[in-house]
């Protein structure tokens, strides 16, 4: 054995090992830089390592506590040292602010991430690594899943009093696929959909795809408005209306309980089936949804990415028994079945409580995060709900939406303009939507510092070449 320079190992050698481990943990560094070694890896033994690197035990023991200190690596008593997955925080840890930008602050995409999860969802998965149970996770499932994932899933998505029937929850690989599932089922090439007028933007690109005329529902201070469904569908026959009665997107409104009452109401007598979006849902969920109101006209839709983790993705579609069978005909013709390893993983984060810790840490930090909103927008017109991780920003003249968007750039942050969320040819509001919950808090509070300092600024100043 050699060490790097070429001399022979001496245990005793404390001089040479101070000056070779740097160099040796700068050489692993560059592995998991370049991939060669993937989080999750386990290194050797300190004594193998030693060996194959041609160095002294006491400089492993040196490489390892190096590269541990750089947060590179994490030691597990009893298992060993693995490569650890880069954290978000260290990523944004230090975002531009100034021109030009050098990295960039996600105000658009809204994944809530919380301390804990990591190490909650890790306690569920422990189970099914073993070779019988991880082979049993990997075989294929249909849309109906498991008798007991559909019992799980039903304590999921239980809120406010209510809890769908397990035998009516069908599974997607996504909320997305889901999505695409129901309209494709009720929703007829060339017909009408009705949604409200600022909406969920992947609803836009499903009806651009499948051939649907999107019609715009009037909205109010307490969500979609009753009347407007009546007024569409008198006009013209609606196949369906898409509607998120709660923590809705972009706008984080939430219908009282005498709107979703009127609004079931005018369904079941026109005989619309809704489709109503809950992915943002847990956040309230001291209220039922609309499903609860109008039970066999609702195809209430759902999913893990907002609430547990974007990463391991579940769509769920609570089915009237009259509409199951073409929506589960649609999720296998569309490929949108989902993965038994997501449902099985479900299952064993209900069962040993780690859905309700995440929800209930998520929901606490959302009404962090909006107070550090609440705090930097004092004085504009912002719309929210304190248990919402984003909020409407109606900008300051002589400002405009598009222009607003392109100076934020300018300053690495990202946000989405009214436009996105606006239907068909409607004039879309001088606004933009925040998204709280990719940064980290204080990083958001800087960008919201920045922003703030744009909106009280003259445009023309800011983004002239």
């Amino acid at each position: 054995m050699l060490w790097l320079d070429g001399r022979q190992p001496d245990e005793g050698d404390e001089e040479s090992a101070v000056r070779d481990y740097q160099s040796v943990a700068d050489a692993v560094a560059e592995e998991i830089r370049a991939g060669l070694l993937r989080p999750g890896d386990r290194l050797p033994t300190q004594r193998e390592f030693a060996r194959q690197h041609g160095i002294a035990n006491s400089t492993a023991t040196r490489v390892y506590q190096e590269l541990a200190r750089r947060g590179l690596t994490v030691g597990e008593v009893g298992r060993g040292t693995f490569v650890r997955a880069a954290s978000e925080a260290s990523r944004a840890s230090a975002p531009a602010l100034t021109e030009p930008a050098g990295s960039r602050i996600d105000l658009e995409l809204n994944y809530p991430v919380v301390p804990e999860q990591s190490a909650l969802l890790a306690e569920g998965l422990g189970g099914l690594l073993r070779p019988d149970a991880l082979g049993y996770a990997l075989r294929p499932v249909g849309a109906s899943g498991l008798p007991a994932v559909q019992e799980s899933a039903a304590d999921i998505l239980a809120r406010g009093g209510w809890r769908p029937d397990p035998a009516r929850i069908l599974f997607a690989g996504n909320g997305r696929q889901a999505i695409s599932a129901v309209v494709t089922a009720l929703v007829p090439p060339g017909a009408r959909l009705g949604v409200e007028e600022l909406t969920y933007p992947v609803i836009k690109a499903v009806a651009a795809r499948l051939g649907i005329t999107l019609v715009p529902l009037a909205m109010d201070g307490d969500g979609l408005v009753p009347e407007a469904v009546e007024e569409a569908h008198a006009a013209a026959p609606l196949h369906a209306v898409y509607v998120q009665p709660r923590v809705h997107n972009p706008l984080s409104l939430t219908m009282p309980a005498a709107r979703v009452e009127r609004l079931a109401e005018v369904l079941l007598r026109l005989g619309i089936p809704a489709i109503e979006d809950a992915i943002w849902a847990f956040l309230r969920d001291e209220l039922p949804p609309l499903a609860a109101y109008a039970p066999e006209r609702t195809v209430l839709i759902d999913s893990l990415s907002k609430r547990i983790a974007p990463g391991l993705t579940l769509g769920f579609v609570v089915a009237p028994g009259a509409l199951a069978g073409e929506i589960v005909a649609t999720l296998r013709s569309g490929g949108w079945t989902p993965m038994r390893f997501a449902l099985e993983v479900a299952h064993r984060w209900q069962q040993d409580g780690a859905v309700k810790k995440l929800v209930e840490a998520k929901q606490r930090e959302a009404a962090v995060r909006q107070e550090i909103a609440a705090r930097h927008l004092a004085g504009f017109a912002v719309q929210s709900d304190p248990r919402s991780y984003h909020c409407w920003w109606q900008l300051p003249r002589p400002w405009r939406a598009d222009t607003f968007v392109a100076a934020a750039a300018r300053h690495g942050i990202g946000v989405v303009p009214a436009a996105a969320f606006t239907i068909g040819r409607n004039h879309a509001p001088n606004a933009i939507r925040l998204g709280l919950a990719s940064p980290q808090p204080e990083v958001l509070s800087q960008a919201l510092a920045t922003l703030v300092e744009l909106a009280r600024s003259a445009p023309e100043d800011l983004v002239a070449d």
